[in-house]
């Protein structure tokens, strides 16, 4: 039987990377993934690059190096301690073909008894390297699968009732930074599919649905941050006001949205109700501002008020983002 190796960091996974884990597949039998954590470096964690493969390859057996060496180079010294943890860590497997694109494929392979498979090492086919994409993720992503790229973009969503600003902030955040940004999808469908100023709860959940796809197809084109207006926990409480309750499938929509999304900024209801004619009016802007954040302290989700003019809240996302670090520890 016929096994390949490769292994790395894969901060990211990037094209080149699967050049080699699909030159295994195609030739080998079994292929196996080593996937080393890097702390030392600003990227996903090791269970997000874990992820990553097994979505992309779920017939590669994916292994995780969490106390690997850290030091790299030909140096013999650095050689023989990362072949001693090899053996160490692969020990009852064996390996018949080392898959690299690195000089270091010579001692790795003769350490493991395997033979030396090199894959586009000149990087004629893929011209990438990690380092060149962690320097600008957007400008590379080309290289990049969008399973992947999506992992590497800041999600941020606006929350609030109508007439709180959202979609200015949301408009005006994106042209400031260059980037793309997500309109409240439901307030598109509302006034194509409402029959007497209301919906049905199935076709709440429509707009969920349709709001998360129109996200997905933008974030390939996002510059490090993906501005969104409104989630789908607005949504459900939407349908809890008008219909007292919710369609399972939205309260699920819903319960995701933790996960979805890395910064939620909260637009508070001090600025002029904006009396427009598909809104119900300035008592019923109190009312879901009070449920919105409501729906936020139970489900603890961390978020930020943003008050004051445009400008001050543009201002205060800035300061916020400046600092944010998309898989490090909540500030």
């Amino acid at each position: 039987m016929k096994v390949g190796l490769t292994l790395g960091k894969f901060a990211p996974l990037h094209r080149g990377h699967q050049r080699l884990i699909e030159t295994s597949l195609s030739e080998m039998d079994h292929t196996m993934v080593l996937i080393y954590d890097c702390p030392e470096l600003d990227v996903p964690p090791l269970p997000i690059r874990r992820r990553w493969m097994e979505d992309l390859y779920p017939s590669v057996e994916v292994l995780e190096a969490w106390d690997g060496p850290t030091q790299t180079g030909l140096d013999p010294a650095i050689t023989e301690r990362h072949d001693a943890y090899l053996k160490q860590r692969l020990v009852g497997k064996t390996i018949t073909h080392f898959y690299s694109s690195e000089a270091y494929g010579e001692h790795v392979s003769r350490g493991l008894g395997a033979i030396d498979r090199r894959v586009d090492e000149a990087r004629t086919a893929v011209p990438i390297s990690a380092t060149a994409i962690r320097s600008a993720p957007y400008q590379h992503r080309q290289y990049l699968s969008p399973r992947v790229y999506r992992d590497l973009v800041t999600h941020v969503v606006f929350l609030g009732a109508p007439s709180t600003g959202k979609t200015t902030l949301a408009r005006e955040l994106a042209a400031r930074y260059q980037t793309v940004w997500m309109p409240e999808y439901g307030r598109e469908y509302w006034a194509t599919h409402q029959v007497g100023r209301r919906l049905t709860r199935e076709q709440l959940v429509e707009i969920a649905v349709g709001h998360q796809e129109r996200e997905d197809q933008l974030v390939g084109s996002a510059n490090a941050y993906l501005f969104v207006d409104t989630d789908a926990t607005t949504t459900l409480q939407f349908s809890r006001y008008y219909h007292e309750d919710a369609h399972p499938e939205l309260v699920r929509l819903a319960n995701q949205c933790c996960d979805r999304y890395d910064l939620v900024f909260l637009c508070a209801s001090d600025i002029p109700y904006d009396d427009t004619w598909d809104r119900s009016g300035e008592v019923f802007r109190s009312v879901m501002q009070r449920r919105i954040e409501a729906d936020l302290r139970s489900r603890q989700r961390p978020y930020h008020m943003l008050t004051g003019s445009l400008g001050e809240r543009c201002a205060q996302v800035a300061e916020i983002l400046g600092r944010h670090r998309k898989y490090h520890p909540a500030f």
